[in-house]
């Protein structure tokens, strides 16, 4: 895993920039073991084992589309599904989902929809400033709070948006 520094750096099949205080501040963010995070769209798996790992420990898994890029996360907190329309049932058992720079608006509201139901309390994405007035409309019945990732050591161009269960 790489060594962050105080400036926020984009890394091989990582979209989101990462910097230690980003990481600090998902840290912050995310419950405490056992509580489950399910990451949802891992991609190669770098935010998660970086999160999985001292100093952080974060009860994550991450879930990607099959056949996975994944090479960060060991098996037993990677999972897959067959394509981008079918949901992880682990969803159900996560109380954070987290979904960083995801690519389509109806798998967040076929989540929420499937499985909004469950344990889940918050739900934490990360993306673009510009797409993030698509995905707002998901959270009409959540409390929700939304800021620059450079307030917390990201990209300008990047919103950390955290919604809560009302």
């Amino acid at each position: 895993l790489p060594c962050l520094s105080t400036k926020s750096t984009v890394y091989p099949g990582c979209c989101l920039a990462l910097s230690v205080p980003l990481l600090a501040h998902l840290h912050a963010l995310l419950p405490q073991p056992p509580a489950l995070t399910l990451s949802i769209g891992s991609g190669y798996g770098l935010l998660e084992a970086i999160l999985l790992n001292p100093p952080y420990n974060v009860n994550i898994v991450g879930v990607e589309v099959q056949p996975s890029p994944n090479t960060h996360l060991p098996h037993t907190r990677h999972r897959t599904v067959p394509g981008s329309r079918f949901l992880e049932p682990l969803a159900q058992e996560a109380g954070v989902w987290m979904f960083a720079y995801p690519r389509r608006v109806g798998l967040l509201d076929e989540y929420l929809r499937e499985h909004g139901g469950g344990k889940v309390e918050m739900v934490v994405w990360i993306g673009p400033t510009m797409d993030w007035e698509d995905y707002r409309g998901c959270f009409e019945e959540w409390q929700v709070e939304a800021k620059s990732a450079e307030e917390v050591g990201g990209r300008a161009w990047e919103v950390i948006a955290v919604a809560r269960k009302s």
